[in-house]
């Protein structure tokens, strides 16, 4: 029976049409090289090869096997790369759910490192506005692993990544941009550049004032948590947004929530992770320090 190895040393010696170039090649010596093919055609029953004086000829035989011995080494190549893949060592896909806010001040700074460890790893993003949304999704088996907040109930306990912080943005021009931090009742006569019903940074900031006395008054809602801060900077109201969204020279006055308002941020999955999202964890967790407006766990 014709093994992986002597299909490899037919197949090198036909592309490379010398004995000599083809044992230099895949590092063995001719004789040994010679010896497999010769096993290789008591095998197939006949030559494979007609050796004439200045290269090489299949024989009707040899053609014959040629395209199998092939698509056999394309296979085996195939099914160890699908395995790699899945050990986490090579080219692949990582899958990884969470909510539109993480996709957006969270995650970067841990892809942009991902990607120069993992260069070959392709990163798909599944967004969702709510917690419920991304555990539901998670539970259905959207994606290797869930970020975001933990969940009620799940089988195995959350990885707890660290806490991100909620802050107030104002115009610059608003009569609290003197300010360095405010109080949620500061605001309780205020209309608020609000989220979307359904949106989970809405629920948020409605149990937040609920706690402070208050319901928010709505100036404008919105789908995007990017466009928050946004519009608060363009004086619609203040806006409960994540520190971490904020970019660098924001066009807008942030103001610190006494008392803070954090929320834990975890990683999750269906079961025990793999190597390929363990490793995406590691790189997460190394670049949670770096990201404005969080705390370690």
């Amino acid at each position: 029976m014709a093994t992986l190895r002597q299909l490899e040393y037919l197949v090198t010696v036909v592309d490379e049409g010398s004995f000599t170039r083809a044992a230099e090649l895949l590092h063995v010596t001719q004789p040994a090289l010679s010896h497999q093919i010769r096993a290789l055609e008591r095998s197939a029953g006949g030559p494979l090869l007609e050796r004439l004086p200045k290269n090489l000829r299949l024989t009707p035989t040899g053609r014959a096997m040629l395209p199998h011995a092939r698509a056999a080494l394309a296979d085996a190549e195939r099914a160890r790369c699908a395995a790699r893949q899945v050990a986490g060592l090579e080219a692949g896909e990582l899958q990884i759910a969470t909510l539109y806010s993480i996709s957006l001040g969270i995650l970067p700074p841990a892809l942009k490192a991902w990607r120069r460890k993992y260069p070959d790893v392709g990163i798909r993003l599944y967004e969702h506005r709510h917690t419920a949304e991304l555990t539901e999704a998670m539970t259905t088996g959207q994606a290797d692993v869930a970020i975001g907040p933990a969940p009620p109930t799940w089988a195995q306990a959350p990885q707890v990544l660290g806490i991100e912080e909620f802050v107030v943005v104002v115009a610059l021009d608003d009569p609290l941009a003197g300010r360095s931090d405010i109080s949620l009742n500061d605001l309780a006569d205020r209309a608020w550049v609000h989220y979307t019903p359904g949106h989970g940074l809405a629920d948020l900031l409605d149990q937040a004032c609920a706690q402070a006395g208050f319901q928010p008054r709505v100036a404008v809602r919105t789908e995007q948590t990017a466009a928050a801060p946004a519009l608060a900077a363009a004086g619609l109201g203040p806006a409960l947004v994540p520190a971490n969204i904020l970019p660098a020279g924001f066009d807008g006055h942030v103001l610190r929530v006494a008392p803070p308002i954090c929320r834990p941020l975890t990683a999750y999955t269906r079961g025990t992770p793999d190597p390929l999202t363990t490793a995406f964890l590691e790189v997460l967790a190394a670049t949670w320090p770096d990201i404005p407006g969080t705390q370690p766990a």
